[in-house]
């Protein structure tokens, strides 16, 4: 079995964003992230630890300017909290291993998958094809990505 965690040599590697957004709480801007609009077969791990967050079948084009997912892969590699910032009352989520954080989740997605939209940085994440996961340790993950 695979493990996951935080390292001084994985947050050594991140981009600026990447470091502002995964381990300051900060958010990308509407539009820009790179996964918004990728919609190739695969999974999306914590930039930070690797750990398998969310996959392809599960993305939807919600418009709110986010790679926006029905839910996590491995609920348990997902900490949600209680966010009071910028005057709202939202919940935050965060990698449990990698504690990075990756964005919140709404009560306002697709009702026939659950009703949640798991709004996420693509700063956050690092996108792992379909074709790469056996070879990149995240096989038992292959029955939860369609083929398009």
């Amino acid at each position: 079995m695979k493990t996951y965690k935080k390292s001084d040599t994985a947050i050594a590697n991140l981009t600026p964003e990447q470091r502002r957004v995964t381990q300051h709480g900060g958010t990308e801007h509407s539009g820009t992230g790179a996964y918004l609009h990728n919609d190739e077969p695969g999974i999306y791990v914590d930039i930070v630890s690797g750990e398998p967050l969310f996959a392809s079948s599960d993305k939807f084009e919600s418009g709110c300017g986010w790679p926006s997912f029905t839910k996590p892969i491995v609920p348990a590699h997902i900490n949600e909290l209680r966010d009071t910032s910028h005057g709202m009352i939202r919940t935050e989520v965060r990698s449990v291993h990698g504690d990075s954080h990756l964005g919140h989740v709404f009560p306002d997605g697709p009702q026939d998958r659950g009703g949640l939209r798991y709004c996420i940085n693509s700063a956050s994440l690092r996108f792992i094809h379909r074709d790469d996961m056996e070879a990149e340790g995240y096989g038992e993950y292959l029955n939860q990505v369609e083929d398009k």
